[in-house]
């Protein structure tokens, strides 16, 4: 997925190390096996966390800045579609699970590594004390149609742009740039059923591009907003989506 995406195309461009959290263990050290294998250059160390969990996020928080010394870069990308039913049939619970994942688990994500830099030495020129990017959508900007039902990400995605702009204005006086990423259609295991079975082709058909993104390519944009090419950015939600809300 773009997880995955992000840390090759970090270690491609000098990373010299990458902390990597994720709720699947299996996940996580197949990453990390591949990671090691094709960068051996770069430390690579995983953490199993579940975002509704503060304290597991509080910890591996804690740990990342024990094992690297500070945090300069932190990606917060935890993200479920749910259950497509309409609003009117959705259950209480399914709308929570994914409003727990998508828009609490990041602001918890936001709040601990906060916390962290803060305590760093503020460096000169773009790093500061660090970085941020929140991972949201093309559908925290505008909505989709609405027979595609999927109002509880919609909702979470929205929540995180605006808790973006909200830090990232808050914290950009200490040093902490804080900008969101809002991706269209990317081609990860987390949509390939529904670019598989056609549910999705009216919305990827409203791209310019007529195409899903490739997940390197949103990694590239994550780069560049964490990258010296992208130090004026701050409180920004950054469209990768072809087009599609223009």
């Amino acid at each position: 997925g773009i997880g995955k995406t992000v840390a090759h195309v970090f270690a491609q461009n000098g990373i010299e190390g990458l902390a990597l959290a994720d709720v699947s263990v299996p996940n996580l050290e197949s990453v990390q096996a591949e990671l090691r294998e094709k960068y051996p250059h770069v430390r690579v160390e995983i953490f199993t966390v579940d975002v509704t969990q503060e304290d597991q996020i509080a910890a591996a928080v804690q740990s990342v800045a024990a094992k690297f010394g500070r945090i300069d870069i932190s990606i917060h990308g935890a993200g479920i579609a749910g259950n497509p039913a309409p609003t009117h049939e959705l259950p209480l619970s399914d709308w929570q699970r994914v409003i727990d994942v998508n828009q609490t688990g990041v602001m918890l994500c936001d709040k601990w590594v906060i916390q962290q830099m803060l305590k760093q030495e503020l460096r000169p020129g773009y790093e500061g004390r660090g970085i941020i990017v929140n991972l949201a959508s093309m559908y925290g900007i505008q909505s989709p149609d609405g027979s595609f039902g999927i109002i509880a990400y919609t909702t979470s995605k929205h929540a995180v742009v605006g808790l973006t702009k909200f830090d990232g204005r808050a914290y950009a006086k200490d040093g902490i740039r804080i900008n969101a990423i809002c991706p269209g259609y990317v081609d990860t295991p987390f949509t390939t059923a529904a670019i598989q079975s056609g549910i999705a082709d009216a919305e990827i058909d409203k791209a310019a591009l007529k195409r899903p993104a490739r997940p390197e390519e949103i990694a590239n944009a994550i780069l560049f907003l964490t990258s010296s090419m992208g130090s004026y950015m701050c409180a920004n939600a950054l469209i990768v989506d072809g087009g599609t809300t223009s």
